[in-house]
């Protein structure tokens, strides 16, 4: 051990931490579970679980629409936990805070919102070379049906995005800037406030998803500037289907509404309709009304344990994890850029991804393996898939041991 991997040890009660969630006191093959894969979704606390089940069990209903106990107390925690998401992401207003079911469906809404409503044929959209399949396809169904530009920013071998080439690509008629705030593969944090002047300076909206982001390190959207913040629950130790889209409210207020249906609207005639106002005219129909008090318990929880002694925790697990896994032999690490999360992705070899993770879970580790719904950024480094150890705020260094272990396993049985 370095003296610097030794200094980043944090003064971070991990037990404690573990004991809120009942899942990692299971085993799997009859091996303690070493779960890796938070990246894809996170597990969930004891806190979040209780509290979604509570609402099912003693006070479920719809909201905004009873005149009724149990209507008006889940209507109040439904908006407790938008003015929770506010606060965490230091948004100006609640109004600026539309829930989606996830990052995709907050992702698809600007798209078809922002980018079918109000951008014209020759107008350009850039991307990065790093990004999930949810902020590549909607633009480019984006491109097909309105004959948007979709460029794209080039990453170093390293994993960081080119500034210089980034900016290269701005002119006149960018419209729009979405890339990720930390890439699910690579981990890296792009520089977001670099991005955010530069595109500004174009005349550019920028969109960040911040999927692999919230859960690691602290997000003021005001600071940023950025225009839309999107992010999902799951990843956050919340519920599944419940997501986040942050907007500024004057984007927001131009934009023609998504979906049509009930609770968008102000009045309904067969002559046509007026639309409720913010947030609400983003949010049609029954909303994921429980996921969201529990997406709200999951920001309660990660903001109590704090999300400056999670990142510190979290950047000891990385370089540990770095050397360990760097000590394999013939394990090639993809992603080594000078700011990132715990995110290590590698290659073995010969080895494929999926056998890879086949013969670690036999000894309880889960890991991802494959593309990763990135499957261009597969093509930028030469491979089709990696195994990918994501790494969460209950991961310890012990786990990290029996990961490199299992990986000598893998070694010893591909030569």
């Amino acid at each position: 051990m370095t003296a610097l991997a030794e200094d980043l040890r944090p003064a971070y009660d991990v037990n404690a931490v573990r004991a809120d969630f009942p899942i990692l006191a299971t085993e799997v093959h009859g091996k303690p579970v070493c779960f890796l894969d938070s990246g894809a979704s996170a597990q969930k606390p004891r806190q979040v679980i209780d509290l979604v089940r509570w609402h099912y069990e003693n006070e479920y209903a719809n909201v905004h629409r009873g005149a009724y106990a149990f209507s008006e107390n889940l209507t109040a925690a439904y908006e407790g936990a938008r003015e929770k998401v506010r606060a965490f992401l230091n948004a100006p207003s609640e109004r600026n805070v539309i829930f989606t079911g996830n990052t995709t469906a907050a992702i698809n809404l600007v798209a078809y919102s922002f980018g079918l409503g109000m951008l014209k044929e020759g107008d350009e959209v850039i991307i990065s070379d790093m990004e999930h399949h949810s902020n590549i396809v909607p633009w480019q169904l984006l491109r097909d049906m309105k004959g948007v530009v979709l460029k794209v920013a080039p990453i170093s071998d390293d994993g960081e995005l080119l500034m210089d080439e980034f900016k290269s690509l701005l002119t006149e008629r960018t419209k729009l800037v979405a890339i990720t705030h930390v890439s699910n593969v690579l981990g890296t944090v792009t520089p977001a406030k670099q991005i955010v002047e530069a595109a500004h300076a174009a005349g550019a909206r920028v969109l960040f998803d911040g999927s692999q982001a919230v859960m690691h390190m602290p997000v003021d959207v005001q600071d940023l500037d950025c225009d839309f913040y999107v992010f999902t629950g799951h990843k956050l130790y919340g519920p599944t289907g419940i997501g986040v889209l942050y907007g500024k409210e004057d984007v927001l207020d131009a934009m023609p509404p998504f979906m049509g249906g009930g609770d968008m609207i102000s009045t309904v005639a067969y002559e046509g309709s007026t639309w409720a106002e913010l947030p609400a005219k983003f949010e049609a129909g029954t909303p994921p009304i429980v996921q969201a008090i529990g997406l709200g318990a999951a920001v309660d929880y990660v903001s109590g344990v704090g999300l400056q002694a999670i990142g510190m925790h979290e950047a000891d697990l990385l370089q540990y994890a770095t050397q360990r896994l760097s000590a394999v032999e013939g394990l090639k690490i993809i992603g080594t850029a000078a700011h990132k999360t715990a995110v290590v992705s590698f290659t073995m070899g010969d080895a494929h991804p999926h056998d890879i993770a086949t013969i670690i879970d036999r000894e309880g580790v889960c890991v991802r393996a494959g593309h990763h719904c990135a499957e261009p950024l597969m093509h930028r480094f030469g491979v089709t898939g990696t195994t990918r150890a994501s790494f969460g705020m209950y991961n310890t260094r012990e786990e990290v041991d029996v990961l490199a272990g299992a990986l000598e396993k893998v070694k010893r049985i591909f030569g």
